[in-house]
């Protein structure tokens, strides 16, 4: 008996699921691109030299205001935004957070409504992503693929500050050079972070939207920056043993590795060994955990601690000062 037929009818069921995952892609690709667009930041040096920055935005609101990264900017304060359809206008730096590696543009003439803003927290690997940017210079070039991984972390520095960037999306989408600062989305539309690095063959980063990134991208609006509040200690999250896990009913806490001279960790009598268990009543067990709490409105503020010692637990208080950003 000839099999033919059922060789037939798999080619038409992939050809029915390759449709279906075309479909979404391109409704995707139609809805997304029309908002992202390709920016170059120029400036001229003292002695004449033009400074070049390059990359993709965002447009999310109806103001014309874009999302970029910090690093595509790059302390850069004007420059040009060009869009799939040709248009274009003049913009103008509003505010960049390298910590974050987040930036906001404004366009100077009128650009297209705004992007859906949607939740990263929502995400789940293995679910389909489609990334929109200009690399290479190609404008509204389209890739798609999955989330390969969440919660990530960036190493950055700012100054003589090292902060990483937190929850970040891993997707194996292809990403090359001028997709920084353009768009990854959902199947429904929705920015769901904003591509920030190419960080090997096959491997794409993305800063998450998501509560954290919403609370930096108003204060970018709002004050051209973002506050922070800096304690001054470096710490490793560990294993609590048993019988601390019985104590304090934690799994896990933040080891001090280091106490910087004079800073506020210094001040409240944190030392290095300390186990930290809890910040402001909340448990902590990763760097990006305290950080969460290191925002503006913790500066000069008192700031619970309760930390492990030697079997002993401790309640400190420390009082945060503004982190520099020079």
């Amino acid at each position: 008996m000839s099999t033919e037929p059922q060789f037939e009818q798999q080619d038409q069921d992939d050809d029915q699921v390759l449709d279906a995952y075309s479909r979404i892609v391109i409704h995707v690709a139609e809805s997304v691109t029309p908002h992202v667009a390709a920016i170059e930041m120029t400036s001229t040096g003292r002695r004449g030299g033009v400074r070049v920055g390059s990359g993709s935005a965002v447009v999310f609101t109806g103001d014309g205001y874009m999302l970029t990264n910090a690093h595509v900017v790059a302390g850069i304060q004007s420059g040009r935004a060009v869009f799939a359809d040709g248009k274009h206008t003049d913009v103008e730096l509003v505010g960049a957070d390298p910590l974050s590696d987040l930036a906001v543009v404004r366009g100077l003439k009128s650009t297209p409504p705004p992007a859906s803003l949607g939740n990263a927290d929502t995400l789940r690997v293995g679910q389909l992503v489609i990334a929109v940017g200009n690399p290479l210079g190609l404008a509204g070039s389209v890739t798609a693929g999955v989330v390969s991984g969440l919660g990530r972390s960036i190493p950055v520095r700012a100054g003589e500050h090292r902060r990483v960037i937190e929850d970040v999306i891993q997707t194996d989408a292809a990403l090359n050079p001028g997709n920084s600062g353009g768009a990854l989305a959902d199947t429904q539309g929705r920015i769901v972070g904003i591509n920030t690095a190419v960080a090997g063959l096959g491997l794409g980063l993305a800063v998450p939207i998501n509560t954290t990134t919403q609370r930096i991208i108003a204060s970018l609006l709002k004050h051209g920056r973002v506050r922070r509040a800096y304690l001054g200690l470096v710490s490793t999250p560990i294993p609590l043993d048993a019988s601390a896990v019985v104590r304090t009913g934690q799994k896990e806490g933040l080891r001090v590795v280091e106490v910087i001279p004079n800073s506020p960790a210094e001040l409240s009598g944190l030392q290095p060994g300390d186990l930290v268990l809890r910040a402001q009543g909340r448990a902590v067990s990763s760097a990006e955990s305290l950080q969460k709490l290191l925002f503006g409105e913790a500066i000069g503020e008192p700031f619970r601690l309760t930390v492990l010692r030697e079997g002993t637990t401790l309640q400190l208080i420390a009082v945060p000062s503004e982190m520099s950003q020079q």
